[in-house]
């Protein structure tokens, strides 16, 4: 299906999967449009608005709100099919876009998730950069905002950031349709944990810097709150916006658990075999800081080893629930390729920064 430049981005959770790049360009222009009516909408005085924009629009991944949409298109997919397996997609691309956009209530509370966790992620970034904390001069392969700002500045934008995740769960924004109150509650009640953790998690990270007695053991506690709460809060909220029983949300929760390590691990490979011109921040800052990290355990080849078998497992518990609304308990007959959430694991597993 090839998509006007000249229209709205087309909704994700609307379209026939084709491809991962297909896909993610959808993903990623929606959410550059919904950071424009955010900032817009928040009014923040300069420089912090600014440093807002700077660190938002940079070069990232954007994992976390891809993963929020394509939890949100599985489940929607597998649950439309189970409702009316005549439904015809294409017929729903054909209507007015705009209209689908701004009145398509379980899309747009989906437009909102993948806004907060991108927003909480990039806080986390910039306060992590800080000469306080890791005080690294490049990230996303330009520099750091408290190097193109100021250190207050850079600490104020983390701050707002913070607060919008959870402020756009519910605010009146334009483009938007009115938040639904029930999916809102569900979503906030699934994210504010998640971002504790995720907060406790670094807490842990640091005191490990200071200590001689960490385990393999000890390092996956870490970073299943560090890394792994905020990827389980984006797969869970997409799933939720989409309706996602509760077999579906334990499935996608499975997921995400082995999914956020094995993201851990695959960065910790990366920092040691990768230059810094791809990872587009300092290669090597794990060793500088003496950090304990899975190559320092396992070696990088036992490393790449795990981190393969978790990716293995989260795509396991996928096919599984996927498999569950078949007539046959086998997986033989299931579409994978033309799922978004797998094409995204496999897309995970082959990334190089």
């Amino acid at each position: 299906m090839t998509v006007s430049s000249t229209l709205n981005p087309t909704p994700f959770g609307f379209i026939s999967f084709d491809n991962n790049e297909q896909f993610h360009s959808m993903v990623r222009e929606q959410l550059a449009q919904d950071i424009d009516v955010l900032f817009a909408y928040a009014k923040l005085p300069s420089p912090l608005v600014d440093a807002c924009r700077y660190v938002m629009t940079g070069q990232g991944k954007l994992v976390r709100p891809l993963l929020v949409a394509s939890a949100f298109a599985n489940v929607n997919d597998h649950n439309n099919k189970n409702v009316d397996n005549n439904f015809d997609k294409d017929t729903a691309v054909s209507d007015d876009l705009a209209s689908l956009l701004e009145n398509d209530s379980d899309y747009d509370m989906a437009r909102r998730a993948a806004l907060a966790v991108e927003l909480l992620h990039t806080y986390s970034l910039v306060h992590d950069d800080l000469p306080c904390m890791d005080d690294d001069d490049l990230r996303r392969g330009q520099p750091t905002a408290h190097i193109v700002f100021d250190e207050a500045t850079a600490l104020l934008a983390g701050d707002v950031l913070q607060t919008l995740a959870f402020e756009v769960l519910t605010a009146e924004l334009p483009t938007f349709a009115p938040f639904d109150t029930a999916i809102a509650s569900q979503l906030l009640a699934i994210f504010a944990p998640r971002a504790r953790r995720m907060v406790s998690g670094q807490m842990l990270d640091l005191n490990a810097e200071a200590s001689d007695n960490i385990t393999q053991t000890d390092l996956e506690a870490i970073h299943r709150d560090k890394t792994g709460a905020l990827i389980e809060a984006a797969m869970l909220m997409g799933g939720i916006c989409a309706g996602a029983t509760a077999p579906q949300r334990m499935a996608l929760q499975e997921c995400a658990q082995h999914i956020g390590l094995a993201f851990q691990v695959q960065d910790d490979i990366l920092d040691v075999t990768t230059s810094t011109d791809t990872l587009g921040k300092p290669a090597g800052s794990d060793e500088k800081l003496d950090k304990s990290t899975y190559v320092k355990f396992m070696g990088v080849e036992k490393a790449t080893d795990y981190a393969q078998s978790l990716f293995n497992d989260g795509r396991a518990a996928i096919i599984r629930e996927m498999s569950s609304h078949e007539l046959s308990s086998s997986t033989d007959n299931i579409d994978t390729d033309n799922d978004a959430l797998l094409a995204l694991i496999e897309w995970l597993w082959s990334r190089k920064k």
